[in-house]
């Protein structure tokens, strides 16, 4: 996690490559003294998925200041927009799931006894299937809604008709509403927000955070995690930010 906070401090000053570049470094030093005897471990082994996930949605706008994150929130409740919109912005920041997999949430995938959301593979962009561990908050927003939408398939179904799932640019639209243009925070941008608040202030360590985020994670033997990998440690850091965020 050290190393990690170091890189992405690199490429939150615009470098990019030289973030990428030093990860290769230490990793070619690192072998070479495990070759000599004089380290047991590479702690760059397994960053590279991170740091490519991170160049990959760079351009996203996102909040990573604890105070303006602490604004949002609030703002999100106050929204007087429909139910399914409202629903969607507020579990948006619980889950960090990308904006699609939100969107086209559906209620068979939820279980609100067992708190789990069972994304399948095909909806999601490693083609594997993830499980969402959704804390107390995200339950209770969804028990709210369950008597408006809960009949139908979609979570979050569009205005139009309920067939279909609402679509990304009403998402967007909604957070203009409450004064946040893309330059300032996109749902897409809620995945880098809790990546680095988790890191940063919640000190997760990085593959959990990794693998929640659904980026491919590797074990010491190169094999992927599966989906339930981590599922006790993935639950307690969902409640943990969840009960941070609304602190």
């Amino acid at each position: 996690p050290g190393l990690l906070a170091v890189l992405r401090r690199i490429e939150a000053a615009g470098h990019v490559e030289t973030a990428r570049r030093a990860k290769q470094h230490v990793s070619r030093i690192y072998r070479f003294a495990i070759a000599a005897g004089r380290a047991t471990t590479n702690p760059a082994a397994g960053l590279e998925e991170a740091l490519a996930a991170r160049r990959a949605t760079e351009h996203f706008a996102a909040i990573i200041e604890p105070a303006r994150l602490g604004a949002l929130l609030p703002a999100i409740d106050a929204f007087d927009g429909t139910a399914p919109v409202r629903a969607a912005l507020k579990l948006a920041p619980f889950v960090f799931v990308r904006p699609g997999e939100l969107r086209r949430a559906e209620w068979a995938e939820i279980d609100l006894e067992t708190t789990t959301w069972e994304i399948p593979a095909h909806k999601m962009k490693t083609g594997r299937p993830h499980v969402v561990p959704l804390a107390a908050q995200a339950v209770a927003i969804l028990r709210e809604l369950a008597p408006s939408t809960g009949a139908g398939r979609y979570v979050f179904p569009g205005a139009r008709t309920s067939k279909r799932p609402m679509s990304e640019n009403t998402l967007a639209a909604g957070l203009r509403r409450l004064g946040y243009g893309t330059g300032e925070v996109t749902i897409h941008g809620l995945r880098a927000t809790a990546r680095t608040l988790l890191d940063e202030v919640l000190s997760y360590r990085a593959d959990i955070i990794e693998h929640q985020l659904a980026h491919a994670v590797h074990d010491a033997n190169g094999r992927a995690y599966n989906r339930t990998s981590f599922l006790a440690e993935r639950t307690t850091m969902m409640q943990a930010w969840a009960d941070y965020v609304r602190a």
